[in-house]
């Protein structure tokens, strides 16, 4: 059973240990994940076995099946709980279709964004809403000027759409700019940071992780297991997917991020010390992560109820400082994804 834990220290809201990634439920077919979704049957015994295990914490995105995840999310939620008892986090900033404006962090993307979002999910409000990118990070979108897009995201907190903000893969300045501009100008600021964080892309440990354990703000790291990589998925080689996420049309995005010489390396020492624990590579994975202190409720995506349990099983295990060494000790500086394109 998940314990509840603290969002960072900028707020007072309260979360499970891991966070359900839900980009992999929606409507089969649609979206960039639409070849290994999992639809609103098949996502039901999920959210079940999730709640049933403490957690209640649920992160989702506009974009992720075009909408479609957020119906289902949405759906679910409010058949299995009481409102007050999950937390549900969306994003906003991803193109949404083809016209100028339904794509950014404008004022008006940001604002009838929100409002679609939360139509389809069915609520009032969302608990936690996350900027997907960058003001100026938006692939194929203009830099919106960060203050219309704080002031905006302010109205909606507000308005009492959101009750909190959170940010997402950017540089650490960006991050700190942004922050630094909400509070002068009396806005929201940011609880917390989901950035690309994991055994075999640690780029974030140079700058951002220790801006944010600084300040207070948590880190929920997506893509925790490397697309599939840290937990066997692809057999030791990104031609070797064994899952239909790595042998389906998504294995590009994966071959894009991780291209580090010690990848594999990397996850075979995972696999060993998985074997030392009796554990799962995905369940020692997900604790090295969990050992880290500005990290708060990595997101985890899973399909099977099975995986579920087995990472909320992670969160017991008690890693030694000779492991946690023994999994660090192969990287070896990668070019920041942010600097060469997209993260």
């Amino acid at each position: 059973m998940l314990k509840s834990i603290q969002l960072g220290e900028r707020s007072g809201l309260r979360v499970s240990e891991l966070c359900l990634g839900t980009m992999n439920f929606g409507e089969p077919g649609r979206g960039h994940q639409g070849d290994w979704t999992l639809g609103l049957e098949e996502a039901r015994p999920i959210f079940k076995a999730a709640i049933d295990n403490g957690l209640y914490y649920f992160d989702c995105a506009d974009v992720y099946g075009l909408g479609a995840t957020e119906q289902v999310v949405g759906q679910l939620l409010r058949e299995l709980l009481p409102r007050q008892d999950y937390v549900l986090a969306t994003k906003v900033a991803m193109p949404m279709g083809k016209g100028p404006n339904n794509a950014g962090l404008s004022r008006k993307h940001i604002m009838e964004g929100v409002d679609a979002s939360l139509k389809r999910l069915g609520h009032d409000y969302v608990d936690h809403l996350v900027i997907h990118r960058h003001p100026h990070g938006v692939p194929g979108h203009i830099d919106v000027p960060i203050e219309e897009t704080l002031e905006a995201l302010h109205d909606v907190v507000k308005a009492g759409k959101a009750l909190y903000l959170g940010g997402s893969s950017m540089f650490a300045w960006q991050f700190a700019e942004l922050q630094h501009t909400a509070v002068a100008n009396g806005w929201t600021p940011f609880i917390s940071m989901q950035n690309h964080y994991n055994l075999i892309y640690r780029e974030e440990e140079r700058e951002m992780l220790p801006y944010c354990e600084q300040s207070g703000v948590a880190v929920t790291p997506w893509s925790p297991l490397a697309r599939g990589i840290l937990a066997g998925a692809y057999a030791g080689g990104l031609d070797k997917g064994s899952t239909a996420r790595s042998t389906g049309v998504d294995r590009k995005r994966t071959e894009g991020l991780y291209r580090g010489e010690m990848d594999f390396q990397i996850a075979q020492r995972v696999i060993e010390t998985a074997e030392k624990y009796q554990k799962t590579p995905a369940q020692i994975a997900v604790a090295w992560l969990l050992h880290k202190p500005a990290v708060h409720a990595p997101i985890v995506g899973v399909s099977k109820v099975s995986q579920l349990e087995q990472l909320v099983d992670a969160a017991n295990i008690e890693l030694t400082v000779e492991d946690m060494n023994y999994l660090e000790e192969l990287y070896q500086p990668l070019e920041n994804l942010l600097s060469i394109g997209y993260s």
